[in-house]
């Protein structure tokens, strides 16, 4: 099976191709814009792939023909993209049509050729009214950010493709090359240096653990899935009850996080009040088994002394 992974080089991509790259039954592309962040590059073919270009898109596509493509490239910093919109529409809507189309075209070209999508979605496309949320659930953006991720799934469940949407909530891990944080490290880091920090009470979610979520994803590829389906931890929490949980298994000093209100904190993009996801249809036909969220923390423990 030919699988190919774009944004490679994100905390999801990198897990991916850390999981596939030495697979006897399995031959991975890893694609991304620029050059190859992996620290190992064995087991794996890299190729550039700027997912905004469309001609480089089919291209890429047509040279590869993967059996799968997992859609991991996105613009997900929820502010940026309120700040700047076209760059947003174009990373996260109009690449989804350049896809879409290269793979329909190879597959109208090539008799035998019927290749499956599968796409990254957020919990961030619904308005936070209740949760958990199940698969059926109404989406209803608040954001720009959603709104283009919305938009992305309606463009894949239109296709004439074998299409399977991945939807996520809160994603965690350590990467190569890290360019960005997540949250468990930024309360980790900023406790150990005795900094108060201002924490939200008032938003509740499902954290995943990066390499759950991309095992989830392989189960999606290996099974042929078809349709939505919610991949994210099983530990429904406020954002203020992780922060704890990550201060608990640190034995860090609880008393420096303050609980907050969303309101008070003053963001450009605004967020859905209570997601996360009700994961049992992954758990009944995939067998997903995603870990809890202080075994999740252990596993960046030891990814982390390793690195030392």
């Amino acid at each position: 099976m030919k699988i190919l992974v774009t944004g490679s080089n994100g905390l999801l991509g990198q897990k991916l191709i850390y999981k596939l790259r030495n697979q006897a039954h399995i031959q991975c592309i890893a694609t991304a814009r620029g050059t190859n962040r992996l620290v190992k590059t064995e087991g794996y073919v890299y190729t550039e792939m700027d997912i905004t270009n469309p001609a480089q898109v089919q291209q890429v596509l047509a040279s590869h023909r993967p059996d799968v493509l997992i859609h991991t490239a996105a613009m997900t910093n929820v502010d940026a993209c309120e700040n700047a919109q076209e760059d947003a529409l174009a990373m996260n809507v109009h690449a989804v049509r350049y896809i879409v189309d290269a793979l329909e075209v190879l597959q109208k070209k090539h008799e035998q050729y019927t290749p499956q999508l599968i796409h990254l979605s957020t919990d961030f496309i619904f308005d936070g009214t209740h949760g958990p949320l199940d698969e059926n659930e109404a989406p209803n953006p608040l954001s720009y950010y959603a709104h283009t991720k919305l938009e992305a799934e309606k463009i894949v469940q239109a296709s004439t493709l074998h299409w399977a949407i991945a939807r996520t909530v809160l994603v965690y891990g350590i990467v190569d090359n890290m360019s960005r944080s997540n949250i468990v490290l930024w309360v980790k880091q900023n406790l150990e240096q005795g900094k108060t920090i201002n924490v939200v009470d008032d938003q509740f979610r499902t954290p995943t653990l990066a390499e759950d979520l991309a095992d989830g994803c392989i189960l999606l590829a290996t099974k042929k899935a078809q349709g939505i389906y919610n991949l994210s931890g099983n530990d429904f929490m406020s954002i203020l009850q992780l922060a704890q949980t990550v201060a608990d298994y640190y034995k860090l000093d609880k008393s420096l996080i303050k609980p907050a209100k969303s309101a008070d904190i003053k963001q450009p993009a605004k967020r859905p009040p209570i997601t996360g996801f009700i994961i049992d249809k992954a758990i009944k036909d995939l067998g997903y088994k995603p870990h809890r969220f202080t075994e999740g923390i252990k596993i960046m423990e030891e990814q982390l002394a390793a690195m030392k």
